[in-house]
């Protein structure tokens, strides 16, 4: 008779497994069909969680744990794409760009969540929501579509690195309003995570060749240990300083440069990818489906609504530098897909429980958006040749 310990990591085992079987699953009906696997993997967690087609209990403490560090992982890997010399060259020709995309993405959002009758702090999150793009389904669509040498790229790219800058302030803001303590308190608790923020900001592009080569070692498990325990440590920290641990590790892989980034991307990819997936997997697992029936329409208006913001910002953009018609409208598609932040902004919005109609509405729109900017993407230019010309861009 196996002991109660026993039989409790028997159901453990059995659960990861089946978790992990079933997004294997998933990721290669994503590949077979040249897509980002976010919007499967949502859909799983709504099916298995509460009111779900298959509920399931899962160890809870468990899978949110894998996904707590599969998020800070996903985060540490956007940042190792971009350097300190590329944020300063994006900060100084794309801050134009990334103003026009904040003024037109961050108000859907916010107008929608009024219009709903929510708190003024539920609305702002549900601004941030619409607001930022997924670097990740972006730069899998640009590969796939081999996309990444067109000329209206590095424009797409300006306006990628400046949402995620902005997420460095948005989150640590968002986090402490989420305390709610006083006036004063909040004051006070707002500037020392802008401080922290600006601090490793600093660090990583100016020290950022430093810091690698003190982590990097000859050795491959050290150098893995190394950034793992650079990443966790500097994420803790944040989070102490109420400063989203998400950023802490998105700022470590600003700071990570030189070989060092190629060496953490061969050795902790794939252990990204499996805890990235758990996360989104946990979070679509928090999300009542009988809830979702009824934010349906409004989560498809507002996904219309900002596919259209981002047309205009990415149109907008591409036009700045100097590119024409058919490579705007690819500008705009490839930025209307929403993914890791806004889910890290919804999944702190369920956790503080600020509005009950938050996650279903968020998940909805995530995956309408998720689903719809690979395929406009896929279709804009067959679409619109014949009205832009046969001659590509």
């Amino acid at each position: 008779m196996p002991s109660a310990g026993a039989y409790d990591l028997s159901l453990i085992l059995i659960e990861l497994g089946a978790v992990v079987i079933g997004l294997a699953v998933l990721t290669r009906l994503a590949n077979r069909f040249a897509f980002s696997a976010i919007p499967l993997y949502l859909l799983a967690g709504i099916a298995l969680g509460q009111g779900g087609l298959l509920p399931v209990a899962l160890s809870e403490n468990l899978v949110h744990l894998g996904s707590e560090i599969g998020v800070l992982l996903l985060l540490f890997m956007l940042g190792l794409e971009y350097s300190g010399e590329q944020l300063r060259s994006h900060l100084r020709s794309g801050l134009p760009a990334g103003l026009v995309d904040l003024t037109l993405n961050f108000p859907p959002g916010l107008v929608a969540g009024l219009l709903l009758g929510w708190g003024p702090l539920a609305a702002v999150m549900l601004g941030g929501v619409t607001y930022i793009s997924s670097s990740g389904v972006a730069a899998g669509v640009l590969r796939d579509l081999g996309r990444i040498s067109n000329p209206e790229t590095p424009a797409v790219v300006s306006i990628l690195v400046l949402e995620d800058l902005a997420m460095a302030l948005f989150l640590p803001l968002v986090g402490v309003l989420l305390i709610g303590q006083s006036t004063a308190q909040g004051a006070v608790a707002i500037l020392i995570a802008l401080a922290t923020v600006g601090a490793v900001l600093f660090i990583a592009i100016r020290y950022g060749r430093a810091v690698s080569r003190l982590v990097a070692h000859r050795s491959e498990e050290a150098t893995m240990f190394g950034v793992l325990g650079l990443v966790l440590l500097v994420a803790g920290l944040a989070q102490r300083l109420q400063v989203s641990a998400g950023i802490g590790a998105f700022l470590v892989g600003i700071a990570v440069s030189g070989p060092l980034v190629r060496r953490a991307r061969q050795q902790l990819g794939p252990f990204r990818d499996l805890l990235a997936a758990v996360f989104f997997l946990f979070f679509g697992l928090q999300i009542d489906s009988t809830m979702l029936l009824p934010v349906l329409v409004p989560a498809a208006g507002l996904g219309a609504a900002a596919a259209v913001t981002k047309l205009v910002a990415g149109w907008w953009a591409a036009r700045r530098a100097g590119v024409r018609p058919l490579g705007r409208l690819r500008a705009g598609a490839v930025l209307i897909a929403r993914g890791e932040f806004s889910i890290v902004i919804a999944g702190l919005a369920v956790a503080a429980g600020v509005e009950p109609s938050f996650g279903p509405l968020a998940a909805a729109f995530i995956l309408f958006s998720a689903l719809l900017g690979p395929i406009l993407a896929h279709l804009v230019e067959p679409l619109g040749r014949p009205f832009f010309g046969r001659k590509r861009p």
